[in-house]
């Protein structure tokens, strides 16, 4: 009768490890729909984030139930072991990731309009019309924005290259276009070309504009400005995009 007790117990406290697991799966899709629902127009990006809190911190205690199930649960099978490793690994990612996002918060200056001209940034023209009400208005902030990129991206400046603008143009529209940019405007005659950013979870739109203008001696002028739609900080994207397309221009450039 003892043995029937204690195997007993042994079951329920084996149940332990596959009742952390559906509780890690149950974060994970909490997690995803936080950002899908905010797609799909169900609820604000506010309440996607508070759900992605919740699960997160909902995560973190589940992670205590399994690691104690693995490690102090006697009479284990291979699967019980399996069941719960699975379900502290998917808890560990959820803590994790959002762990990482404060970091690089923390590491930013709380801005989400990056140019390479401050004095004179690059207009929004066509993504004006793609702006709601709940969004950032297209106007540049000004004085105190450009002193916190100065801070935080100095080495964001006007790229010069060698080559005129007409070709200049043609080759930053397929750069925007091979970075996984939509183009949403392009002028020839004003030198500009206008493109959309969406990133995958919860969809967030970054705005992008280009803008080239003659140089000295045959070569090209060019400025970037990205700017976010929501959000105080951008975590650091805009200022990364830049660079990334700066880079590739001049990998198809002479340096002007």
């Amino acid at each position: 009768m003892f043995s029937n007790h204690l195997q007993s117990r042994q079951r329920n406290r084996r149940r332990i490890m596959y009742i952390g697991f559906v509780l890690a799966l149950l974060c994970a899709f909490a997690a995803v729909s936080s950002g899908l629902g905010y797609r799909l127009g169900l609820w604000h990006f506010s309440i996607g984030f508070q759900i992605l809190k919740w699960s997160v911190f909902l995560s973190g205690a589940t992670l205590i139930i399994l690691l104690a199930g693995m490690f102090f649960i006697q009479s284990k099978t291979r699967m019980d072991f399996f069941v719960g490793f699975v379900g502290f690994i998917i808890c560990l990612v959820m803590v994790y990731v959002p762990y990482s996002w404060k970091r690089t918060l923390d590491a930013h200056p709380y801005i989400h309009d990056i140019t390479t001209d401050t004095l004179n940034p690059p207009d929004f023209v066509v993504v004006s019309g793609l702006r709601t009400a709940e969004h950032h208005s297209i106007d540049y902030d000004g004085l105190e924005v450009a002193e916190q990129q100065k801070k935080a991206y100095p080495d964001i400046k006007t790229i010069v290259v060698g080559d005129e603008p007409e070709v200049v143009l043609v080759e930053a529209a397929d750069i925007l276009t091979k970075m996984g940019l939509e183009i949403v405007g392009s002028d020839a005659d004003a030198g500009r070309i206008e493109a959309t950013a969406t990133t995958l979870l919860y969809g967030f739109k970054d705005d992008v504009v280009v803008r080239i203008s003659a140089g000295d001696a045959g070569t090209a002028r060019v400025d970037v400005r990205s700017k976010s739609r929501v959000g105080k900080s951008d975590l650091g994207q805009n200022a990364k995009r830049i660079r990334q397309f700066t880079d590739n221009l001049m990998l198809r450039f002479p340096k002007g």
